[in-house]
């Protein structure tokens, strides 16, 4: 795609590859005209592909792989059916998607996978009108279309590095009492980033852009976060908790300077050490102020979509499990039969006092996991909001076993780069967008690449 992570080096418009449904047996999808396959027009209507020994199977035909090209990849859209959104997350649903530009479909891992081919431009329009709502402030849809391009950027260029170092590339730490795993984009060798949470929410043209979109995305063309001649990996989840979180306690162990612990304010008083129990305990039992500590309704409307606002409670939250609950609940997403489960005890938190190595002591079993979306992985049906969290105990029976456990929780989100409530907040206030990015990536700069 000729992009390179050096300022100096202009680079154009790439096209990405965005996996939407990954690795399934039968997908149906509709075109309308101005599509091709092999050179030959596509009438418009309905269709279905299926795998069938390792092909694809369209039309009575069997393909090694099918590519639907657009004439116009700004203007024509085909519809993919039963697109899954919220994978593993409380609000997972499906519903029928409208995407701009060419369609793929490959076999992969003994499924398909139906790939959209898109302009970073137009995929950006979508994916700010997929992870808040397309009526938020211009200064917050700026911040917001200036990280997703450079986390977009930074992520083909650690793939491209991927492909040629991926044997030495390591995701997870695994030893009879520990297992320690991040999750990122390494899985994504056939296409450069998906469409859900796991990557950046993305949902084509399903939900409706605006002019203001459209305007923030143009006056932001070709902008991206760079620090030194590298551009950045910018990161953002929903509220951090008061607290930004450092890059290498949720992913792999490289140093970042821009994604560092940061306290979501700007004055104030001194931030305490997280890393210290006692601190975080006292940290998370209290509601310190921050930008993203805020009940504000219309705030949070630009932030959140209507599946988001399902989720009342960010900056502080509870949760309660009994111990039947929580021993199965673990069993069942771990695979790993604990027993009974004794305590939850926090070996190592980072620095806005998520957990990072958090020890599961059971009647059958001791285990330490982690990193903090493992963690978040194996103490929810879904995901758990946040690591960091606090345990008490009550209702022991006569072994001295706990009946019931509360987690009481801060923040929404790995807490990494961006808190999205916190700018919405900061845009509210008269922050520009130079500001809020400024203040949420340190030592960094907004230069245009394209």
């Amino acid at each position: 795609m000729g992009i390179t992570g050096k300022k100096e080096t202009q680079m154009k418009e790439p096209l990405i590859h965005v996996g939407i449904l990954l690795q399934q047996q039968k997908i149906d999808f509709s075109l309308p005209s101005g599509y091709t396959l092999n050179s030959r027009n596509m009438q418009a209507g309905d269709y279905s592909v299926e795998v069938t020994d390792g092909k694809l199977l369209f039309n009575g035909e069997a393909f090694d792989e099918l590519a639907f090209e657009a004439d116009d990849l700004h203007h024509n859209a085909f519809v993919l059916r039963d697109v899954i959104i919220g994978v593993q997350f409380h609000w997972e649903r499906r519903e029928d998607q409208h995407f701009l530009g060419s369609l793929k479909f490959i076999v992969e891992k003994g499924g398909i996978s139906a790939i959209n081919i898109i302009s970073l431009e137009d995929y950006l329009t979508s994916v700010i009108s997929s992870e808040m709502s397309a009526t938020s402030s211009e200064e917050l849809l700026k911040a917001h279309a200036v990280i997703s391009r450079s986390w977009l950027l930074a992520q083909i260029l650690k793939n491209q590095d991927l492909k040629n170092d991926g044997a030495n590339y390591r995701t997870s730490f695994e030893a009879p009492t520990e297992i320690i795993r991040w999750y990122d984009r390494e899985d994504h060798f056939n296409f450069d980033v998906c469409a859900d949470d796991h990557c950046q929410r993305y949902q084509g043209i399903t939900r409706q852009s605006t002019p203001l979109v459209r305007q923030v995305i143009d006056r932001t063309r070709g902008e991206a976060l760079m620090f030194g001649n590298e551009i950045c990996d910018a990161r953002f989840s929903k509220c951090c908790g008061g607290v930004t979180e450092t890059f290498e306690n949720v992913w792999e162990p490289v140093v970042h300077p821009y994604l560092q612990a940061k306290p979501d304010h700007t004055e104030g008083s001194p931030l305490p050490d997280l890393t210290v129990e006692e601190n975080a305990e006292e940290w998370i039992r209290s509601s310190p102020p921050a930008f993203c500590n805020t009940q504000d309704a219309q705030v949070l409307k630009q932030v959140l979509n209507d599946y988001d606002r399902e989720t009342a409670d960010f900056y502080r939250w509870k949760i309660t499990y009994s111990q039947e609950g929580l021993s199965t609940l673990i069993r069942e997403r771990s695979g790993i039969d604990f027993g009974e489960i004794i305590a939850l005890q926090p070996l190592e938190r980072g620095t806005s006092g998520r957990i990072i190595r958090l020890k599961i002591i059971g009647t059958e079993r001791v285990m330490t996991i982690g990193k903090e979306l493992e963690i978040r992985r194996t103490l929810s049906k879904s995901h758990l909001y946040s690591s960091a969290f606090v345990v008490d105990t009550q209702d022991e029976d006569e072994n001295g076993i706990p009946q019931t456990f509360t987690l009481t929780g801060a923040g929404w989100g790995h807490g990494v780069g961006l808190c999205q409530i916190g700018a919405a907040i900061m845009a509210e206030k008269g922050y520009t967008y130079q500001q809020i990015l400024e203040h949420y990536f340190p030592q960094s700069k907004i230069i245009r690449n394209y």
